[in-house]
Formats: C-alpha cells, structure tokens, sequence
C-alpha cells in the first residue's frame, strides 16, 4: 500500500502521462504559437512552442525558423481550455519579451 502511495505521488503507476499532439499553429505578430501540452494524470500542462519564420534568400528556399519551448507549470483539466491558456500566456511573453526570448541563456 504504501509503494501505491509513493508510486502515485511521484508519477508512477497507472498514471497517464505524455504529449498530447500538437494543436493547429496560431499567428500572432508575425510568431507562430503551438499548444502541445503535457497530459499528466488526466488534466493538461500548459506547453508549447512559439516560433518565428525568418525570410528566405528570395531564391523561393525557406527561411531559417527561430523557436523557443514554452512550458508553464499551469495545469487544466480539458485540452480545449488548455490550448486557449497556452496561446493567451503566450501573446502575453512575445509582447513582453519579442526576440529576446530566442537570445541564448
């Protein structure tokens, strides 16, 4: 009884987990916002990516894309809301950070 316990506690066990398939791109201002959560024990952690498109060389060859993962220890119980959560927050970091956020650590 008590491993069940731990097991459960520390995401062992039964205890679904993983990726959940990436949502459809949103654009905003000139980024891409794609809500792929983690689903851990039936409700949805709020991650993603947000990228950017950089221009081609004008040869028709695409362009270099800039990403960054977004992940946010926000938690939702239904994926819809999950995805809505995750585009909303982040609008909020590209129009407080911009290309800074692709800037090496």
């Amino acid at each position: 009884m008590f491993k069940k316990l731990l097991s459960g506690l520390f995401g062992g066990g039964e205890a679904r987990s993983g990726n959940a398939s990436a949502a459809e791109p949103v654009e905003y201002h000139g980024y891409l916002i794609i809500s792929e959560p983690a689903e851990q024990g039936g409700q949805y952690r709020v991650s993603g990516w947000i990228r950017k498109p950089l221009a081609g060389d004008g040869d028709g060859e695409e362009g270099e894309v800039l990403e960054h993962r977004f992940e946010r220890s926000d938690m939702v119980p239904g994926r819809e809301a999950c995805d809505q959560l995750m585009i909303s927050k982040a609008q909020r970091f590209i129009d407080e950070v911009g290309d800074d956020m692709f800037d090496a650590r």
